[in-house]
């Protein structure tokens, strides 16, 4: 049963009434890690795995929403938003930074349904925020552009659920087109729709199930990490706003200046971002081979460099870049536990996702799960 059909069916079972249905996506970075904390160049595509809300308008201020995947309803009202540590929250973020805007909003209730795994990296708290935009938009005759709901769901969860996301997984679920991925830029906002020419590969998801408790502090400490960086490197370097203003060069020129295991951050946000704009060259001109080099320097880095990869991770990208059929394997996310991505041809696909949890399990005693994704449309009212 697909998430749509699950989602009718369950909406139906409860009203018994029409209903307005909105998808998101899930999504996957095919490159540019940490960087869009450091205002630099990322490459996400939408996942065909989705978060599904169908709802009908309420009469009062309540949002009641039935979460199938958990099964759990939760509620709060439109008048006195408060954080409840719940799953809802996401939701209650979002209409408290559209109420912010002046949107008058109504309550609902409806049926979640997803299929994209939570807390394995894949941005289904993303795709819940961007999915309860459109839907409380849908009900208050308002329109955002896409970057302005991304803007908008990024808000809700720094400020009201106190996650220092940066804009990359709202903007991908929010404005991604089917078969491309999507260049943006972390700076000015900029996009650029990547036409992702696949032809005979696709890409593989998997998620390693391994714990992901270090992540969040990771996340921080490298964050103050680049920080810092920028910090020294702007005393010799007046004129530089960011990590993404440094040049290799300049790095080199500077590195005594800065603690060891700073540079090696910094050289990675440095090279990542070179890297990610080598890669959309390389597949705006088809050549998808020099694409999967990119992503295997790419986990070299993220494992070496910034050190963020995992036991589980590195065995999932090393055994995939062993694979025949395969172009290039990294994590994608944060890092510690989650997801790695790799480029896989069609013909050993269905080898490769047969053969990896096996092999997974033996080794590192977890149970992995493959995807085999297309890039899929950004999220919709349907």
């Amino acid at each position: 049963m697909t998430t749509l059909v699950q989602v009718e069916t369950l909406f139906a079972d409860r009203f018994g009434a029409p209903g307005t249905t909105v998808r998101a996506p899930g999504r996957v970075n095919l490159i540019g890690e940490h960087i869009d904390y450091n205002n630099g160049f990322v490459l996400p595509m939408a996942l065909t795995l989705e978060t599904v809300l169908r709802f009908r308008p309420r009469n009062d201020d309540k949002v009641r929403i039935f979460a199938a995947d958990l099964n759990q309803q939760a509620e709060f009202s439109l008048t006195r938003i408060l954080k409840q540590n719940l799953w809802i929250d996401y939701v209650a973020g979002v209409a408290q930074q559209l109420q912010k805007l002046g949107y008058t909003l109504r309550g609902f209730e409806g049926v979640i349904c997803s299929s994209v795994p939570m807390a394995s990296g894949l941005s289904s708290s993303a795709a819940l925020e961007v999915a309860a935009a459109l839907g409380f938009l849908e009900m208050a005759g308002g329109v955002l552009p896409k970057p302005g709901i991304a803007l908008l769901c990024q808000r809700a969860e720094n400020l009201f659920l106190g996650v220092n996301c940066g804009i990359m997984d709202q903007m991908a679920v929010a404005a991604c087109t089917a078969d491309h991925a999507l260049l943006l830029d972390c700076r000015s906002l900029e996009m650029r729709q990547v036409p992702l020419a696949l032809k005979d590969y696709c890409i593989i998801v998997t998620d390693s199930a391994a714990p992901r408790e270090l992540a969040n502090s990771a996340y921080n400490e490298r964050r103050a990490q680049c920080e810092l960086g920028l910090k020294i490197l702007k005393t010799v370097l007046p004129g530089v706003k960011s990590l993404r203003d440094v040049s290799e060069e300049q790095l080199n020129k500077h590195a005594s200046l800065l603690p060891a295991h700073v540079v090696n951050r910094v050289r990675h946000v440095v090279e990542e971002i070179a890297r990610t704009q080598f890669a959309v060259a390389a597949l705006e001109r088809g050549d998808l081979e020099v694409f999967g080099v990119a992503m295997n320097a790419s986990h070299r880095s993220l494992a070496d460099l910034y050190q963020v990869s995992s036991p589980e991770l590195d065995w999932l990208t090393t055994w995939a870049q062993k694979q025949p059929g395969v172009l290039g394997s990294r994590l994608t996310g944060a890092g510690f536990g989650g997801c790695t991505v790799s480029l896989v041809a069609n013909t050993h696909a269905d080898e490769f996702t047969e053969r990896l949890p096996v092999e997974y399990l033996a080794a590192m005693n977890r149970t992995a799960r493959c995807w085999i994704c297309q890039a899929a449309a950004g999220a919709a009212v349907l």
